[in-house]
C-alpha cells in the first residue's frame, strides 16, 4: 500500500540481565532496563508490623511464609520494575530474576516486565 502508514512490529528481548524493547527495523531499542524486579512480600511486612511475644512462633511463621513454591506469597507481593524503581533501598525488598537455570520460572514477573516495556 503506497503512501499508507507503516506499522512496525514491536520487538521485546527479555535477557538474563537486561530487557530491550523497540520497533523492528530500527537501529537501537527504545527502552533498555534491568530484567530483574524488586519484590516485597506483603506477609513479611505484616509480620514485621505485628510484635509477637513468642519469638519462636514468629520465626516459624516467617520461614513458612518465605517458601517460593507457596501460592499465598505469590499472590500477596508488590513488584517494582525498571531502573528507577530499583534505584533506591526499600525495607524487606528482595531483587529476583524470572529465570532459573536459563528457563522462565515465574511468569508473573515476566508479565510485569512486559507491562513495563509497553
Amino acid at each position: 500500500m503506497y503512501g499508507g502508514d507503516e506499522v512496525s512490529a514491536i520487538v521485546i528481548d527479555l535477557g538474563s540481565h537486561t530487557c530491550k524493547a523497540g520497533y523492528a527495523g530500527e537501529d537501537a531499542p527504545k527502552a533498555v532496563f534491568p530484567s530483574v524486579v524488586g519484590s516485597i512480600d506483603q506477609m513479611e511486612v505484616d509480620d514485621a508490623a505485628n510484635t509477637d511475644t513468642n519469638s519462636g512462633a514468629a520465626m516459624d511463621a516467617k520461614s513458612n511464609a518465605k517458601t517460593p513454591d507457596s501460592d499465598k506469597t505469590k499472590g500477596k507481593r508488590k513488584l517494582y520494575v525498571g531502573s528507577q524503581a530499583l534505584g533506591y533501598r526499600r525495607d524487606n525488598m528482595e531483587v529476583i530474576s524470572p529465570f532459573k537455570d536459563g528457563i522462565v520460572a515465574d511468569w508473573d514477573i515476566v508479565d510485569n516486565i512486559w507491562d513495563h516495556a509497553f
